[in-house]
């Protein structure tokens, strides 16, 4: 059964445009609730815990000074079959790719500067929401 819960970030470069009203005015307009919600700014140290997955990965280190470079808002979004329903939102990982009308078509500007990020799995999604919020801190 697929699962209720995913993580979103809304990273530095779409923060420093300010699309993140925009943004999640599209997340809430596609249905999905937020229940938790914060905004900081990732330490080299917690992007590259958070992104570990990738640590192998010849993008990992560009990957970590990006999500270090500046404010993000991370956010945990309900809503049935969240991870497959919030992956139709955002769009093809490259905005170039992204369908039209997507968060990544309308506020992405390169693969990595790509407005948001979006869990892959109802499992990883478990993991990045507790990497952000304690259980005291959803709603």
């Amino acid at each position: 059964m697929s699962g209720h819960k995913t993580l979103t970030m809304i990273k530095p470069v779409a923060f420093g445009k300010n699309y993140t009203g925009k943004i999640l005015a599209k997340i809430t307009e596609a249905g999905f609730t937020i229940s938790a919600m914060k905004m900081t700014k990732l330490t080299i140290v917690q992007a590259q815990a958070f992104y570990n997955v990738h640590k192998e990965r010849p993008f990992y280190n560009d990957l970590v000074e990006f999500m270090s470079s500046g404010p993000i808002v991370a956010a945990v979004l309900e809503k049935e079959n969240a991870v497959e329903e919030y992956r139709k939102v955002i769009g093809a990982t490259n905005p170039e790719n992204a369908d039209k009308g997507t968060i990544r078509d309308l506020y992405g500007t390169s693969l990595q500067a790509n407005a948001v990020h979006g869990s892959d799995s109802d499992e990883n999604a478990e993991i990045e929401a507790s990497f952000f919020f304690s259980q005291l801190e959803r709603f």
